[in-house]
């Protein structure tokens, strides 16, 4: 295991298609090193071994009858818990949710299934996914792979872990507002977040659903373009050939370097000056839409959240960790009126961005301005606590409210990320970029 544990979820399905790795041993192996592991607690709410063996044992026959349905047949992979299992307990985190039982697969597992991939078990993820911190008192915060004392990032916290530490080849997460960037900037992973609409979210417990995404958690972008075509039931972009050389790269200037700590900073520069030596073409580019956008943020998240949750939470809110039930609770203040106002503004951002954007192959800034801040300092102050999440998510948020593509790369630096970002439905270009930017970093 500890060779296979090392590898990435793509040379696992080449040892597959090679004959080299048996799927029924892989997965075995991969449900021994969690039964072992100190943190695999904190990582997997409940594991799905019974599952996981019948799927890997259909993935060996077709491997051995040269059927099999695609490159990644046979990989265990975990998901975020709040992705319907069906006959499982998908609880999103939440004690609102404990014992929730649902009847079928969300359309995304169902479909990564009939592709052959291997399901692990259920990953630990902030509370109805709303924290971009991953720290969660309620069921269980995962750790962080660089920091035993720092949070995770979230709300995908399980799930960045369940890479990180070898339980789980990659993972499936959710993105709202960087749920899946986040913890994978934070533990040194790639990590994809779709175009809204583009994954289906169907069978997926929602949060704020006009901006619910589903992506991959990952050790590489070959990897990451895997698992799209998995959970998609398509083709993997040709990553082929990939380069940076003529690539037109903006770095974005307008609220990404607010208050950013040193190690991000420094970090990122250097990741751009990689960029640079590998043959893009960086320039600066200020777009005060951004920050225009990065203002709506509070009328158009909170109130379709607390919309959406708000009389389940009223009925038992003492059993929600109280920082967060404060951020459902904001979303009760805005009206009607505002929140429509804010999306006709949010749609003419949007156009604005389009059109001083598609002069560029991508755009880049940091994944996140912070490093991971300590779990005992944001569990004893809540206005630290506030503070930290807002900040940490401001820059993710900014691919979510302009309905963009956006792909993290582990920067350099532990828990620093560089952040890439393409027009909607533009994933295939963004993953190729993605390869190339990935070798030119290292």
């Amino acid at each position: 295991m500890d060779d296979w544990g090392g590898l990435s979820a793509a040379e696992l399905g080449r040892g597959i298609a090679a004959g080299r790795i048996d799927p029924v041993e892989l997965a075995q192996a991969f449900i021994d090193r969690a039964r072992a592991h100190p943190e695999a607690g904190r990582v997997y709410a409940r594991m799905t071994e019974a599952r996981a063996l019948a799927e890997a044992g259909a993935a060996r026959g077709r491997a051995r009858s040269g059927q099999r349905r695609g490159p990644l047949d046979g990989v265990p992979v975990s998901w975020k818990d709040n992705f319907d299992t069906a006959g499982v307990a998908t609880e999103g985190g939440s004690a609102l949710l404990a014992g929730r039982v649902p009847a079928r697969d969300a359309a995304v597992l169902a479909t990564a299934t009939a592709g052959g991939l291997v399901s692990l078990g259920k990953t630990h993820l902030s509370e109805l996914a709303f924290s971009g911190l991953g720290l969660n008192p309620v069921t269980a915060t995962a750790p962080n792979v660089n920091d035993p004392e720092a949070a995770p990032g979230g709300s995908s916290s399980g799930a960045a872990a369940s890479v990180a530490l070898r339980l789980a080849a990659a993972a499936v997460g959710s993105d709202t507002g960087g749920s899946v960037r986040i913890p994978a900037a934070w533990n040194d992973l790639v990590g994809l977040k779709t175009t809204a609409g583009r994954l289906s979210c169907a069978g997926v417990v929602p949060l704020v659903e006009s901006f619910d995404t589903v992506g991959p958690l990952c050790r590489t972008v070959e990897d990451a373009a895997l698992m799209l075509a998995a959970l998609e039931g398509g083709r993997p972009a040709d990553l082929a050939g990939a380069t940076l050389a003529g690539a037109r790269i903006a770095v974005l200037e307008t609220s990404a370097f607010d208050e950013i700590e040193e190690a991000p900073a420094r970090a990122f520069e250097a990741a751009a000056d990689r960029l640079a030596r590998a043959g893009a073409r960086v320039e600066r580019l200020a777009a005060p839409e951004v920050a225009e956008a990065l203002a709506l943020s509070a009328i158009l998240y909170t109130p379709e959240a607390w919309g959406t949750w708000g009389e389940v939470i009223e009925a038992a809110p003492d059993k929600m960790f109280p920082p967060i039930l404060d951020r459902f609770r904001s979303g009760a203040a805005p009206g009607a009126a505002e929140v429509f106002a804010g999306w006709r503004k949010l749609h003419r951002l949007r156009a604005t961005w389009a059109a001083r954007a598609a002069a560029f192959d991508a755009v880049i800034l940091p994944a996140a301005p912070i490093l991971p801040p300590k779990v005992a300092r944001l569990l004893s102050d809540t206005a630290c606590y506030t503070r930290a999440n807002l900040l940490t998510l401001r820059n993710t948020r900014i691919g979510n409210l302009l309905g963009l593509a956006a792909l993290t790369l582990p920067a350099g630096l532990p828990s620093c990320g560089v952040m890439l970002m393409a027009e909607a439905g533009g994933e295939e270009r963004l993953l190729r970029l993605g390869a190339a930017a990935e070798r030119a970093l290292g």
